[in-house]
């Protein structure tokens, strides 16, 4: 058992799937009520909290949500920052979820960064003991365990698991968010240059000699990837890190 000493929830996946949900009705789907949107997100933050119940005993949980404003827009030079999202029409009661969370829930607004930024600063301030919920893959950088909430699996990562997963985003991007990555490289072949490092340096060696020594462009999509562990935080390659005290 890996004992846990909060629940930290990807509120923006909660949001958006009870204000996107579907409802079935004599067999025919329909589009969900705002009742029904606020009653889905309650049950499924009690699953939530259920499930990770298991590893966490303590039942203390948290929960985030991405508000105004992001300093990765200006870190972008390559691609605009999410800048190929579609203009799709966000689900009719969205607002009213994210309000539901925030009063019943006590979901906690981001400004200037993003909800990931604010989970990944409360999972280090546990000492990576807390089991972060979400479906979101880009939050696999972080230490700790993490629960799936549509697969309902859990994975634990340890510091090297992070630090691998995250120099193999740099190396492939992230077509989500716009964040480009090498030509016609994807997780096999990201996982295949890096599988014979065995720290940081060489992780990060290797991903600068695979971009051709563009450190600069390494970079841009490591700030832009690099998830805060700590309030304002931009991230630095090893090699220019302060040591820490002892």
């Amino acid at each position: 058992m890996v004992p846990v000493l909060k629940t930290i929830v990807d509120g923006d996946i909660v949001a958006y799937r009870a204000a996107a949900h579907k409802v079935e009705v004599d067999g025919v789907k329909r589009e969900c009520t705002e009742i029904e949107a606020l009653e889905y997100a309650n049950a499924f933050m009690k699953e939530i909290i259920a499930e990770c119940s298991f590893y966490n005993e303590t039942g203390d949980y948290s929960v985030y949500l991405t508000g105004k404003g992001n300093f990765r827009f200006d870190i972008a030079k390559t691609a605009v920052y999410k800048g190929n999202r579609s203009d799709k029409p966000k689900p009719d009661y969205l607002q009213s979820v994210r309000k539901y969370l925030s009063d019943e829930w006590g979901a906690i607004t981001s400004e200037g960064e993003e909800a990931d930024d604010l989970i990944a600063i409360d999972a280090a301030k546990t000492g990576y003991k807390a089991c972060v919920a979400t479906i979101d893959k880009d939050m696999l950088q972080i230490k700790g365990l993490h629960y799936n909430l549509t697969k309902k699996t859990f994975t634990l990562m340890d510091h090297f698991d992070g630090l691998h997963w995250f120099y193999k985003q740099i190396l492939m991007g992230d077509a989500a968010d716009n964040i480009k990555g090498l030509h016609r490289v994807g997780p096999v072949k990201a996982e295949d240059m890096l599988v014979h490092c065995n720290n940081e340096k060489e992780l990060y060696q290797t991903v600068v000699h695979k971009y051709d020594g563009d450190e600069e462009r390494v970079l841009e999509n490591a700030r832009l990837l690099w998830l805060r562990r700590t309030e304002g935080e931009i991230w630095e390659p090893p090699h220019h890190r302060k040591p820490k005290a002892a």
